[in-house]
Protein backbone atom coordinates (compact mmCIF):
# COMPACT_ATOMS: atom_id res chain seq x y z
CA UNK A 1 0.00 0.00 0.00
CA UNK A 2 1.49 3.10 -1.17
CA UNK A 3 0.89 6.05 1.29
CA UNK A 4 1.24 9.50 -0.07
CA UNK A 5 2.26 12.36 1.70
CA UNK A 6 -0.49 15.21 2.06
CA UNK A 7 -0.23 18.76 1.71
CA UNK A 8 0.38 20.85 4.77
CA UNK A 9 -2.45 23.18 4.02
CA UNK A 10 -4.75 20.37 4.14
CA UNK A 11 -5.55 20.80 8.24
CA UNK A 12 -9.44 20.47 9.43
CA UNK A 13 -8.68 21.92 12.65
CA UNK A 14 -7.23 25.44 11.36
CA UNK A 15 -8.99 28.28 11.17
CA UNK A 16 -7.86 29.51 8.37
CA UNK A 17 -8.31 26.08 6.68
CA UNK A 18 -12.07 26.32 7.96
CA UNK A 19 -12.42 30.15 6.37
CA UNK A 20 -11.69 29.27 3.08
CA UNK A 21 -10.69 25.27 2.31
CA UNK A 22 -10.45 25.55 -1.74
CA UNK A 23 -7.44 26.53 -2.16
CA UNK A 24 -5.68 23.22 0.08
CA UNK A 25 -8.49 21.56 -2.53
CA UNK A 26 -6.85 22.62 -5.11
CA UNK A 27 -2.97 21.28 -3.96
CA UNK A 28 -5.06 18.12 -3.36
CA UNK A 29 -6.05 17.52 -6.75
CA UNK A 30 -2.67 18.81 -7.98
CA UNK A 31 -0.82 16.56 -6.14
CA UNK A 32 -2.36 13.54 -7.16
CA UNK A 33 -5.89 11.52 -7.24
CA UNK A 34 -5.84 9.74 -3.45
CA UNK A 35 -3.95 11.09 -0.59
CA UNK A 36 -3.71 9.34 3.26
CA UNK A 37 -4.26 11.52 6.11
CA UNK A 38 -2.37 10.41 8.89
CA UNK A 39 -4.36 12.78 11.47
CA UNK A 40 -7.95 10.56 10.81
CA UNK A 41 -6.63 7.71 9.49
CA UNK A 42 -8.03 8.31 6.09
CA UNK A 43 -7.56 8.29 2.50
CA UNK A 44 -8.61 11.62 0.97
CA UNK A 45 -10.27 11.70 -2.33
CA UNK A 46 -10.42 14.86 -4.42
CA UNK A 47 -11.40 14.72 -7.68
CA UNK A 48 -14.83 14.83 -9.39
CA UNK A 49 -14.94 12.26 -11.27
CA UNK A 50 -13.78 9.74 -8.92
CA UNK A 51 -15.73 11.37 -5.87
CA UNK A 52 -18.87 10.25 -8.09
CA UNK A 53 -17.63 7.19 -9.35
CA UNK A 54 -17.07 5.67 -5.61
CA UNK A 55 -20.29 7.00 -4.49
CA UNK A 56 -21.69 4.52 -6.81
CA UNK A 57 -18.92 1.67 -6.13
CA UNK A 58 -20.68 -1.32 -3.95
CA UNK A 59 -17.40 -1.98 -2.66
CA UNK A 60 -17.56 0.77 -0.83
CA UNK A 61 -20.08 1.07 1.70
CA UNK A 62 -21.87 3.27 4.48
CA UNK A 63 -21.62 0.54 7.21
CA UNK A 64 -19.68 -2.41 7.23
CA UNK A 65 -21.37 -4.03 9.84
CA UNK A 66 -24.38 -5.65 7.14
CA UNK A 67 -20.92 -8.17 6.27
CA UNK A 68 -18.45 -8.03 8.86
CA UNK A 69 -17.89 -7.46 12.83
CA UNK A 70 -15.72 -4.73 13.91
CA UNK A 71 -12.83 -7.02 14.92
CA UNK A 72 -13.35 -8.60 11.52
CA UNK A 73 -12.78 -5.33 10.27
CA UNK A 74 -10.06 -4.24 12.44
CA UNK A 75 -11.79 -1.83 13.97
CA UNK A 76 -12.66 -1.26 17.57
CA UNK A 77 -16.12 -1.19 18.46
CA UNK A 78 -17.39 2.13 19.77
CA UNK A 79 -17.28 3.01 23.75
CA UNK A 80 -20.59 1.24 25.08
CA UNK A 81 -21.12 5.29 26.94
CA UNK A 82 -21.76 5.90 23.02
CA UNK A 83 -24.41 3.42 22.41
CA UNK A 84 -27.60 5.23 22.30
CA UNK A 85 -26.48 7.65 19.60
CA UNK A 86 -24.92 4.39 17.54
CA UNK A 87 -28.42 2.92 17.88
CA UNK A 88 -30.21 5.76 16.74
CA UNK A 89 -27.23 6.71 13.83
CA UNK A 90 -27.16 3.02 12.98
CA UNK A 91 -30.86 2.34 12.03
CA UNK A 92 -31.39 5.34 9.57
CA UNK A 93 -30.87 4.69 5.97
CA UNK A 94 -28.47 6.43 5.63
CA UNK A 95 -26.03 4.64 7.53
CA UNK A 96 -27.46 1.30 6.19
CA UNK A 97 -26.52 -0.92 2.92
CA UNK A 98 -29.00 -3.31 1.27
CA UNK A 99 -31.38 -4.89 1.78
CA UNK A 100 -32.30 -3.09 4.45
CA UNK A 101 -31.60 0.33 3.28
CA UNK A 102 -33.47 -0.63 0.57
CA UNK A 103 -36.76 -1.96 2.14
CA UNK A 104 -36.73 1.65 4.52
CA UNK A 105 -36.19 4.22 1.58
CA UNK A 106 -38.70 2.23 -0.86
CA UNK A 107 -41.26 3.02 2.22
CA UNK A 108 -39.71 6.65 2.76
CA UNK A 109 -39.37 7.16 -0.87
CA UNK A 110 -43.61 7.65 -1.08
CA UNK A 111 -43.33 10.61 1.16
CA UNK A 112 -40.68 12.50 -1.17
CA UNK A 113 -42.18 11.88 -4.77
CA UNK A 114 -42.32 15.08 -7.08
CA UNK A 115 -46.51 15.42 -6.69
CA UNK A 116 -46.25 15.14 -2.81
CA UNK A 117 -43.46 17.40 -3.17
CA UNK A 118 -44.88 20.08 -5.59
CA UNK A 119 -48.21 19.79 -3.15
CA UNK A 120 -45.92 21.61 -0.84
CA UNK A 121 -44.28 24.24 -2.28
CA UNK A 122 -47.33 26.80 -1.81
CA UNK A 123 -47.30 26.28 2.15
CA UNK A 124 -43.01 26.54 1.25
CA UNK A 125 -43.48 29.69 0.04
CA UNK A 126 -46.34 31.02 2.30
CA UNK A 127 -44.12 30.62 5.14
CA UNK A 128 -40.80 31.95 3.34
CA UNK A 129 -42.84 34.97 2.55
CA UNK A 130 -44.04 35.24 6.36
CA UNK A 131 -40.71 34.65 7.82
CA UNK A 132 -38.78 37.29 5.16
CA UNK A 133 -42.05 39.66 6.25
CA UNK A 134 -41.51 39.68 9.94
CA UNK A 135 -37.65 40.23 9.35
CA UNK A 136 -38.35 43.26 7.27
CA UNK A 137 -40.89 44.81 9.93
CA UNK A 138 -37.78 44.21 12.32
CA UNK A 139 -35.51 46.22 9.93
CA UNK A 140 -33.12 43.18 9.97
CA UNK A 141 -31.94 40.66 12.60
CA UNK A 142 -29.72 37.52 12.57
CA UNK A 143 -30.78 35.65 9.27
CA UNK A 144 -29.94 32.34 9.86
CA UNK A 145 -32.27 32.23 13.44
CA UNK A 146 -35.18 34.30 11.75
CA UNK A 147 -35.34 32.29 8.41
CA UNK A 148 -32.83 29.75 7.73
CA UNK A 149 -33.32 27.59 10.28
CA UNK A 150 -37.09 27.79 11.19
CA UNK A 151 -38.49 27.24 7.08
CA UNK A 152 -37.27 23.98 6.92
CA UNK A 153 -37.37 22.77 10.62
CA UNK A 154 -40.95 23.40 9.95
CA UNK A 155 -41.49 22.02 6.57
CA UNK A 156 -40.29 18.58 7.66
CA UNK A 157 -41.70 18.82 11.35
CA UNK A 158 -44.85 19.38 9.75
CA UNK A 159 -44.89 16.48 7.35
CA UNK A 160 -43.23 14.19 10.34
CA UNK A 161 -46.66 15.45 12.14
CA UNK A 162 -44.62 17.02 14.98
CA UNK A 163 -46.85 19.48 16.34
CA UNK A 164 -45.32 23.15 16.66
CA UNK A 165 -46.05 23.14 20.23
CA UNK A 166 -43.07 20.38 20.37
CA UNK A 167 -40.62 21.92 17.66
CA UNK A 168 -38.19 24.12 20.26
CA UNK A 169 -35.93 21.46 20.60
CA UNK A 170 -35.53 20.19 17.07
CA UNK A 171 -32.96 22.10 15.96
CA UNK A 172 -30.69 21.84 19.14
CA UNK A 173 -31.17 18.25 18.91
CA UNK A 174 -30.39 17.71 15.34
CA UNK A 175 -27.59 19.92 16.30
CA UNK A 176 -25.82 18.12 18.74
CA UNK A 177 -26.21 14.72 17.30
CA UNK A 178 -24.35 16.16 14.11
CA UNK A 179 -21.64 17.36 16.18
CA UNK A 180 -20.89 13.59 16.15
CA UNK A 181 -20.03 13.11 12.04
CA UNK A 182 -17.02 15.82 12.53
CA UNK A 183 -13.67 14.59 12.44
CA UNK A 184 -12.46 13.33 15.41
CA UNK A 185 -15.39 13.97 18.10
CA UNK A 186 -14.31 15.58 21.66
CA UNK A 187 -15.68 13.69 25.16
CA UNK A 188 -17.73 16.44 25.24
CA UNK A 189 -19.54 16.80 21.98
CA UNK A 190 -20.27 13.18 21.77
CA UNK A 191 -21.90 13.10 25.58
CA UNK A 192 -23.91 15.97 23.82
CA UNK A 193 -24.47 13.43 21.25
CA UNK A 194 -25.75 10.77 23.22
CA UNK A 195 -28.05 12.89 25.59
CA UNK A 196 -29.75 14.43 22.67
CA UNK A 197 -30.24 10.68 20.76
CA UNK A 198 -31.53 9.49 24.34
CA UNK A 199 -34.40 12.39 24.86
CA UNK A 200 -35.22 12.39 21.17
CA UNK A 201 -35.63 9.14 21.04
CA UNK A 202 -38.12 9.38 23.97
CA UNK A 203 -40.02 11.75 22.53
CA UNK A 204 -40.86 10.39 19.28
CA UNK A 205 -41.16 6.64 21.11
CA UNK A 206 -44.12 8.81 22.62
CA UNK A 207 -45.27 10.73 19.40
CA UNK A 208 -45.27 7.22 17.90
CA UNK A 209 -47.45 5.58 20.35
CA UNK A 210 -49.99 8.59 20.24
CA UNK A 211 -49.87 7.99 16.51
CA UNK A 212 -50.66 4.56 16.63
CA UNK A 213 -53.96 5.44 18.93
CA UNK A 214 -55.35 8.15 16.69
CA UNK A 215 -53.31 8.35 13.17
CA UNK A 216 -53.32 11.35 11.27
CA UNK A 217 -51.98 12.71 7.88
CA UNK A 218 -48.51 12.71 8.24
CA UNK A 219 -45.51 10.57 7.84
CA UNK A 220 -45.36 9.14 11.32
CA UNK A 221 -49.00 7.73 10.57
CA UNK A 222 -47.93 6.42 7.00
CA UNK A 223 -44.86 4.62 8.33
CA UNK A 224 -46.96 2.41 11.11
CA UNK A 225 -49.71 1.81 8.72
CA UNK A 226 -47.24 0.51 6.08
CA UNK A 227 -45.91 -1.69 8.83
CA UNK A 228 -49.23 -2.90 9.74
CA UNK A 229 -50.17 -3.71 6.14
CA UNK A 230 -47.00 -5.94 6.37
CA UNK A 231 -44.09 -3.74 5.62
CA UNK A 232 -41.29 -4.61 8.07
CA UNK A 233 -39.74 -1.87 9.90
CA UNK A 234 -38.93 -2.14 13.45
CA UNK A 235 -40.36 0.79 15.68
CA UNK A 236 -36.21 1.45 16.50
CA UNK A 237 -36.26 2.09 12.47
CA UNK A 238 -38.75 4.29 12.43
CA UNK A 239 -37.58 6.90 15.03
CA UNK A 240 -34.08 6.88 13.13
CA UNK A 241 -35.61 7.34 10.30
CA UNK A 242 -37.76 10.51 11.72
CA UNK A 243 -34.30 11.92 13.21
CA UNK A 244 -32.41 11.36 9.71
CA UNK A 245 -35.11 13.11 8.20
CA UNK A 246 -35.30 16.05 10.66
CA UNK A 247 -31.46 15.80 10.48
CA UNK A 248 -30.46 15.56 6.84
CA UNK A 249 -33.88 17.73 5.82
CA UNK A 250 -33.27 21.02 7.31
CA UNK A 251 -29.08 21.12 8.04
CA UNK A 252 -28.02 21.10 4.47
CA UNK A 253 -30.95 23.46 3.74
CA UNK A 254 -29.75 25.96 6.98
CA UNK A 255 -26.17 26.37 5.78
CA UNK A 256 -26.45 26.60 2.12
CA UNK A 257 -29.05 29.79 2.97
CA UNK A 258 -26.74 31.85 4.99
CA UNK A 259 -23.43 30.29 3.18
CA UNK A 260 -25.02 31.27 0.13
CA UNK A 261 -26.24 35.09 1.36
CA UNK A 262 -22.56 35.55 2.86
CA UNK A 263 -21.66 34.81 -0.89
CA UNK A 264 -23.51 37.05 -2.38
CA UNK A 265 -23.04 39.62 0.00
CA UNK A 266 -19.10 39.14 -0.55
CA UNK A 267 -19.71 39.44 -4.50
CA UNK A 268 -22.21 42.68 -4.77
CA UNK A 269 -22.04 42.53 -8.79
CA UNK A 270 -23.72 39.53 -9.03
CA UNK A 271 -26.15 40.14 -6.17
CA UNK A 272 -27.56 43.11 -7.69
CA UNK A 273 -27.53 41.26 -10.82
CA UNK A 274 -29.88 38.79 -9.39
CA UNK A 275 -32.07 41.41 -8.06
CA UNK A 276 -32.95 42.65 -11.64
CA UNK A 277 -33.59 38.88 -13.21
CA UNK A 278 -34.89 36.81 -10.53
CA UNK A 279 -35.42 34.34 -13.21
CA UNK A 280 -31.92 33.31 -12.11
CA UNK A 281 -33.11 31.98 -9.18
CA UNK A 282 -32.74 28.20 -9.88
CA UNK A 283 -29.40 28.34 -11.41
CA UNK A 284 -28.58 30.42 -8.25
CA UNK A 285 -29.31 28.13 -5.99
CA UNK A 286 -27.66 25.35 -7.54
CA UNK A 287 -24.29 27.64 -7.92
CA UNK A 288 -24.62 28.50 -4.50
CA UNK A 289 -24.45 24.90 -2.92
CA UNK A 290 -21.94 24.16 -5.58
CA UNK A 291 -19.50 27.64 -4.29
CA UNK A 292 -19.45 26.86 -0.93
CA UNK A 293 -20.31 23.27 -0.44
CA UNK A 294 -22.86 23.24 3.03
CA UNK A 295 -21.32 19.14 3.29
CA UNK A 296 -17.68 19.10 2.79
CA UNK A 297 -16.83 15.59 2.52
CA UNK A 298 -18.95 12.34 3.32
CA UNK A 299 -16.87 8.94 4.30
CA UNK A 300 -17.20 5.68 3.29
CA UNK A 301 -16.15 2.10 4.95
CA UNK A 302 -13.78 -0.11 1.78
CA UNK A 303 -15.48 -3.37 2.26
CA UNK A 304 -13.33 -5.19 -0.57
CA UNK A 305 -9.57 -3.49 -1.83
CA UNK A 306 -10.06 -1.25 -4.59
CA UNK A 307 -7.45 0.59 -6.44
CA UNK A 308 -7.20 4.20 -7.14
CA UNK A 309 -4.25 5.72 -9.46
CA UNK A 310 -2.18 3.11 -8.87
CA UNK A 311 -2.69 3.14 -4.93
CA UNK A 312 -4.50 0.04 -3.55
CA UNK A 313 -7.01 1.09 -0.25
CA UNK A 314 -7.13 -1.81 1.31
CA UNK A 315 -10.24 -3.62 3.11
CA UNK A 316 -11.30 -2.15 6.29
CA UNK A 317 -10.10 1.32 5.48
CA UNK A 318 -11.99 4.31 5.60
CA UNK A 319 -12.00 6.88 2.53
CA UNK A 320 -12.82 10.39 2.60
CA UNK A 321 -14.76 11.46 -0.41
CA UNK A 322 -13.81 15.07 -0.71
CA UNK A 323 -17.42 16.76 -1.88
CA UNK A 324 -15.96 20.57 -1.43
CA UNK A 325 -13.19 20.00 -3.31
CA UNK A 326 -14.91 17.41 -6.03
CA UNK A 327 -17.44 20.73 -6.82
CA UNK A 328 -14.54 22.83 -7.24
CA UNK A 329 -12.69 20.51 -10.15
CA UNK A 330 -11.68 22.13 -13.28
CA UNK A 331 -11.99 19.37 -15.13
CA UNK A 332 -15.68 19.33 -14.33
CA UNK A 333 -16.64 23.35 -14.25
CA UNK A 334 -15.64 25.83 -15.92
CA UNK A 335 -13.44 28.88 -13.75
CA UNK A 336 -14.71 26.87 -10.69
CA UNK A 337 -13.55 29.63 -8.72
CA UNK A 338 -16.05 32.02 -9.89
CA UNK A 339 -19.44 32.60 -8.93
CA UNK A 340 -21.31 32.17 -12.31
CA UNK A 341 -25.31 32.40 -10.71
CA UNK A 342 -26.20 31.54 -14.60
CA UNK A 343 -24.10 28.65 -14.68
CA UNK A 344 -26.83 26.24 -16.17
CA UNK A 345 -24.03 23.00 -16.73
CA UNK A 346 -23.37 22.32 -13.40
CA UNK A 347 -23.22 18.35 -12.22
CA UNK A 348 -22.19 19.43 -8.44
CA UNK A 349 -22.31 16.55 -5.86
CA UNK A 350 -24.08 18.38 -2.96
CA UNK A 351 -26.91 16.09 -2.94
CA UNK A 352 -24.24 13.05 -2.83
CA UNK A 353 -24.48 9.87 -5.77
CA UNK A 354 -25.43 6.66 -6.20
CA UNK A 355 -28.09 4.50 -3.61
CA UNK A 356 -27.77 7.11 -0.83
CA UNK A 357 -28.50 10.33 -3.16
CA UNK A 358 -30.78 13.04 -1.14
CA UNK A 359 -33.81 11.97 -1.10
CA UNK A 360 -35.30 15.09 0.38
CA UNK A 361 -33.25 16.89 -2.47
CA UNK A 362 -36.43 18.34 -4.55
CA UNK A 363 -37.21 19.55 -1.03
CA UNK A 364 -34.78 21.23 -0.41
CA UNK A 365 -34.24 23.03 -3.51
CA UNK A 366 -37.58 24.45 -3.49
CA UNK A 367 -36.76 25.59 0.02
CA UNK A 368 -34.23 27.44 -1.14
CA UNK A 369 -35.65 28.74 -3.78
CA UNK A 370 -38.44 30.32 -2.08
CA UNK A 371 -36.16 31.84 0.71
CA UNK A 372 -34.01 33.20 -1.78
CA UNK A 373 -36.85 34.34 -3.87
CA UNK A 374 -38.77 36.01 -0.85
CA UNK A 375 -35.63 37.84 0.44
CA UNK A 376 -35.25 39.43 -3.03
CA UNK A 377 -38.56 40.25 -3.57
CA UNK A 378 -39.31 41.71 0.10
CA UNK A 379 -36.06 42.66 1.30
CA UNK A 380 -34.13 44.25 -1.87
CA UNK A 381 -32.35 46.59 0.15
CA UNK A 382 -31.12 43.46 2.46
CA UNK A 383 -27.33 44.33 3.76
CA UNK A 384 -24.88 42.70 5.77
CA UNK A 385 -24.79 44.49 9.20
CA UNK A 386 -21.79 42.67 10.31
CA UNK A 387 -19.39 39.97 9.28
CA UNK A 388 -20.23 36.37 10.29
CA UNK A 389 -18.25 33.93 12.17
CA UNK A 390 -17.79 30.53 10.69
CA UNK A 391 -18.37 27.53 12.72
CA UNK A 392 -15.25 26.10 14.00
CA UNK A 393 -16.76 22.84 11.57
CA UNK A 394 -15.25 21.02 8.50
CA UNK A 395 -17.30 18.23 7.22
CA UNK A 396 -20.71 20.51 8.09
CA UNK A 397 -20.17 24.20 7.23
CA UNK A 398 -21.74 27.21 8.08
CA UNK A 399 -21.87 30.37 10.26
CA UNK A 400 -22.52 31.39 13.58
CA UNK A 401 -25.31 33.57 12.61
CA UNK A 402 -25.55 36.46 9.54
CA UNK A 403 -26.53 39.53 10.82
CA UNK A 404 -28.69 41.68 8.31
CA UNK A 405 -30.43 44.89 8.05
CA UNK A 406 -32.43 46.76 5.50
Amino acid sequence: MAAMETPGTFDPWDPAFVADPYPAYAELRARGRVHYYEPTDQWLVPHHADVSALLRDRRLGRTYQHRFTHEDFGRTAPPPEHEPFHVLNDHGMLDLEPPDHTRIRRLVSKAFTPRTVERLAPYVRRLAGELVGDLVAAGGGDLLTDVAEPLPVAVIAEMLGIPETDRAPLRPWSADICGMYELNPSRETAARAVRASVEFTEYLRELIEARRKEPGDDLISGLIAAHDEGDRLTEQEMISTCVLLLNAGHEATVNATVNGWWTLFRHPDRLAALRADRSLVPTAVEELMRYDTPLQMFERWVLDDIEIDGTTIPRGAEIALLFGSANHDPAVFTRPGELDLSRTDNPHISFSAGIHYCIGAPLARIELAASLGALLELAPTLRLAAEPERKPNFVIRGLEGLSVAL
